[in-house]
């Protein structure tokens, strides 16, 4: 149905704009974040005298460097989601196969999302650095809605397209004043007997 193939594109555009916009956020209001990236890494809201303290990093420099690989990871996502709504726009009305091969970039697009979300944030964030102890900075209720997103979504995009049925148009009626009506049968007369036909019939 082409209606079900515009649904996929739409869904697919939404997770771009989503990307895009939070990475677009990030680089206008860079302070806000990074001292997200800064408390996490550093571990410094943890549960005091955990065992896990040796692996914080206290270095500014690598706070920056992984916060711009996240903003990195983001735009990358958004430019493969929103270059998989575009393609797929234009394969709107083109064969299953072929539809369903354009979706490469859509799944590109996903692959990229879920390494940040569920992998950076769940397990580098979450376990290696214990955010999951941090009652300030903790974002995994977040990353966890983001990546879950982003799979149902996957999910959808991904069933295989059949090719599209075939529009069958009907001939364009006739104007009435072009119609032209059958002639009419004439009936033929009924023959009548004369008196003599009646004496030749009543003779026999």
């Amino acid at each position: 149905m082409l209606i079900t193939r515009y649904v996929k594109i739409v869904m697919t555009l939404c997770l771009a704009v989503f990307c895009l916009l939070v990475a677009f956020d990030n680089v206008t209001d860079y302070g806000t974040n990074y001292l997200f990236v800064q408390h996490v890494m550093s571990m410094d809201t943890t549960y005091p005298g955990n065992a896990l303290m040796y692996r914080s990093v206290t270095n500014p420099a690598l706070w920056n460097v992984c916060y711009w690989l996240i903003i990195a990871a983001e735009a990358a996502a958004g430019i493969l989601f929103l270059a998989g709504a575009i393609r797929l726009f234009q394969l709107r009305h083109a064969p299953g196969a072929v539809f369903n091969q354009a979706k490469a970039l859509v799944v590109a697009g996903a692959l990229a999302a879920f390494l940040l979300w569920f992998f950076g944030f769940m397990v580098i964030a979450g376990e290696w650095f214990a955010m999951w102890q941090s009652a300030t900075w903790n974002g995994q209720d977040a990353a966890f809605r983001f990546y879950v997103t982003v799979l149902a979504v996957l999910i959808f995009v991904t069933q295989a397209d059949g090719d599209l049925a075939a529009v069958e148009t009907l001939p364009a009626e006739k104007p009435k004043a072009a119609r032209k009506a059958a002639p009419a049968k004439k009936r033929a007369p009924a023959r009548r007997r004369t008196d003599k036909g009646r004496r030749r019939a009543d003779a026999e």
